[in-house]
């Protein structure tokens, strides 16, 4: 599970409990101006994640790096149906996929967040 806050001017992403550990990551920032909008997307998990490098990669649990046709993504997913996948540019990660509580909320909010003026 993540913890996704925004402020003005940034996108933070905290997991949490183990899953710092499992993803190698304790926070990521993101400027707002170098995301370019979120989905609610349950089925991200059927598709090809590429190779891990490092993270956690078992039935049901992805957490950390995948590289994937040059691109890099971070994953900490544990519930399918909570999946978030966030778009990002300039960034170290060409995406985010991740689950948080209340997607569909977490969605509005990043796009409503990323809207221009």
């Amino acid at each position: 599970m993540n913890i996704i806050t925004l402020t003005d001017t940034m996108l933070v992403v905290e997991p949490q409990g183990l899953d710092k550990v499992w993803s190698f990551k304790r926070k990521l920032e993101i400027p707002l101006s170098h995301v370019r909008g979120a989905t609610f997307d349950p089925g991200a998990n059927q598709e090809p994640k590429g190779l891990r490098a490092p993270g956690l990669a078992l039935p049901g649990k992805w957490a950390g790096t995948f590289n994937k046709d040059g691109d890099k993504s971070f994953w900490n997913v544990s519930a399918p149906s909570e999946t978030v996948v966030i778009e990002l540019i300039d960034e170290h990660y060409a995406r985010l996929v991740l689950t948080v509580g209340q997607p569909r909320s977490v969605v509005d909010a990043i796009n409503v967040a990323v809207q221009p003026g």
